[in-house]
């Protein structure tokens, strides 16, 4: 219609036209008329014109204006309305993309919820999603009831994810969230559970949050059954793995009435848990308490102490069983206060857990031993510098570039430095770990690995692991010298490093009978011996330069060698 009627006014504007041109022409004779004439021709074809343009756009702008409305509600939180009914009927296509693409945008918007609230791979909620839940539900929380928080670790999923890889280490997680659920909701069905919160908090640390539990024993007994089922073997991949838990119990409000200290309390009573030997469930109670607050105390004063420059390093001194030559020195952090006697903060590894506290200490640590090596280099010396890597450096993705980075202010390479990892490395250092010790090895430092003899180690996996020396656990010496079945042992292990192609130091050196019993069965160096203990830099120094060291190390071998004779 607007096309038809657009055209008669097409047409009666040029037949106008023609009328009254024609009748100026025929009427008008002077020149001043003529002028005029045509101005008055000329407005009223551009007003035929003007109304011809107009007519047929005046719905589509009322259609554009409320599509701009409809925009604009958008920033108001609507995005649900439809569009306008006038762009529908005027352009019909662009109110169905209109539409289409507020569809896509509701739909990514809760696709972004899902993800920020739940954890993608178990499906369980999130930390975030778990700390708002939990606070509302312990927020409505009577003031008689008793609400409880378990908080689990698993054990060992660190090795069964490195021997399975992470996808299928994935898997294992799903299935340990599923026998979770299924805990929970036989729980839940038989009445006797008000409905909890379980999460995921992150890596392999769960939460359950029972919001009331009729007393500190039916807590436990949850945990128990929730232990039991974890504890059960998992099979994925063809491979059938091994774990457990270890699980902390925290309740509120007869520990801490507010989620953030229950789950502080509950986290440290997993570590106890752990630390007493895994796959069981312990309480947050007075004692616990007690030695938080003191850890509490401790890693402030540690935080303190790093700004204050109050650590030092000292130094332990390593020396060959056959000449009592120094052959290293193993850097330990000790931290110096004015109110007490100096500390090895190595003897505090249990409290500073704290994982920026500890961070930090690897930092300064790191620097202190660079700046130790170039004076070392400057003043000639030839002794390896040795230092503990800590766990969260080993297990960073950028363990070379940091060392790297750190020792090149000691000067160029090669660098007289010796890594020790812990032993328990054999079993669950990944490819790219492997790869980035050999590329520092390549840089002239060299791999130990300590503690060999403590708890479980995998022997079969040392002849593939970049390392020369392996410092034995001391309780592998402590009974050599009392033990024929403790000798018997030490010989064997010493012979089989050997073979590998490791040297092997024994640490701590307590009694003459011990060193003869190193010396006869080859072991190659020992530390902390005949005064060998933590020392500072410059007596560290003082002691290659007087070699005193040597001097009554060799003594002792004299009278360790005379002795054995006359036995």
């Amino acid at each position: 219609m607007s096309r038809i009627g657009n055209g008669f006014l097409a047409i009666f504007a040029g037949i106008a036209s023609f009328v009254l041109t024609l009748l100026g022409f025929l009427l008008l004779s002077r020149i001043d008329q003529q002028i005029v004439g045509s101005l008055f021709i000329g407005l009223f074809a551009l007003l035929i014109v003007r109304i011809a343009t107009e007519r047929p756009n005046t719905r589509h702008a009322k259609a554009v204006a409320a599509l701009i409305d409809r925009l604009l509600a958008v920033g108001r939180g609507d995005l649900n309305s439809p569009a306008p009914n006038i762009l529908r009927t005027e352009m019909p296509a662009l109110a169905g993309a209109v539409d289409g693409l507020f569809e896509q945008v509701r739909t990514s918007l809760d696709n972004f919820q899902t993800m920020a609230m739940y954890d993608p791979v178990t499906s369980l909620p999130n930390r975030l999603h778990f700390r708002r839940e939990a606070e509302r539900m312990l927020g409505v929380r009577r003031p008689d009831q008793l609400s409880a928080l378990l908080f689990i670790d698993l054990d060992g999923f660190k090795e069964v994810n490195d021997r399975l890889g992470h996808a299928q280490g994935d898997q294992v997680l799903t299935m340990v969230a599923n026998r979770l659920r299924d805990v929970v909701t036989s729980e839940t069905i038989s009445g006797s559970l008000v409905p909890p919160l379980l999460a995921r908090l992150a890596g392999d640390e769960f939460t359950l949050l029972l919001p009331a539990v009729p007393s500190r024993e039916e807590a436990l007994r949850i945990a128990e059954k929730g232990l039991l089922a974890l504890c059960e073997p998992f099979r994925c991949g063809g491979q059938t793995s091994q774990m457990g838990a270890s699980i902390g119990i925290a309740l509120c409000p007869d520990d801490v009435p507010d989620l953030t200290g229950l789950m502080k309390a509950a986290d440290r009573a997993m570590y106890h848990a752990k630390a007493s030997g895994r796959s069981r469930v312990c309480f947050y109670d007075a004692d616990l308490a007690k030695a938080a607050r003191e850890r509490d105390r401790i890693e402030e004063a540690l935080a303190h102490a790093i700004k204050r420059r109050e650590l030092e390093l000292v130094f332990r001194p390593e020396l060959c069983l056959r000449t009592g030559a120094l052959l290293a020195g193993e850097a330990l952090v000790q931290w110096r206060a004015a109110d007490r006697a100096p500390i090895l903060v190595q003897e505090l590894s249990g409290l500073a857990v704290d994982p920026m506290l500890a961070a930090a200490i690897c930092d300064w640590t790191l620097e202190a031993a660079a700046m130790t090596s170039a004076r070392w280099r400057a003043a000639g010396l030839g002794q390896r510098l040795s230092i503990a890597l800590p766990g969260s450096l080993i297990d960073g993705d950028d363990l070379a570039e940091r060392l790297e980075g750190a020792f090149a202010l000691a000067g160029p390479e090669p660098w007289l430095v010796e890594l020790e990892l812990p032993h328990d490395q054999l079993a669950r250092c990944p490819a790219n770990i492997r790869a980035q010790l050999e590329r520092l090895r390549r840089r002239g430092m060299s791999i130990a690995l300590y503690g060999l003899g403590s708890g479980e180690t995998n022997l079969a996996a040392l002849g593939a692991f970049p390392t020369e020396r392996v410092k034995l656990d001391g309780s592998l010496v402590a009974d050599i010298d009392l033990s024929d079945r403790a000798r018997t042992i030490l010989a064997t292990l010493v012979h089989l490093l050997h073979a590998l192609g490791c040297v092997v130091v024994a640490a701590p050196v307590a009694r003459q009978e011990q060193l003869e019993v190193l010396r006869a069965v080859g072991c190659d160096a020992v530390q902390g011996f005949f005064g060998a203990e933590p020392m500072s830099e410059q007596a560290f120094i003082d002691w290659i330069v007087s070699q005193e060291g040597a001097r009554n190390f060799a003594q002792a071998a004299d009278a360790s060698a005379a002795s054995m004779m006359r036995a």
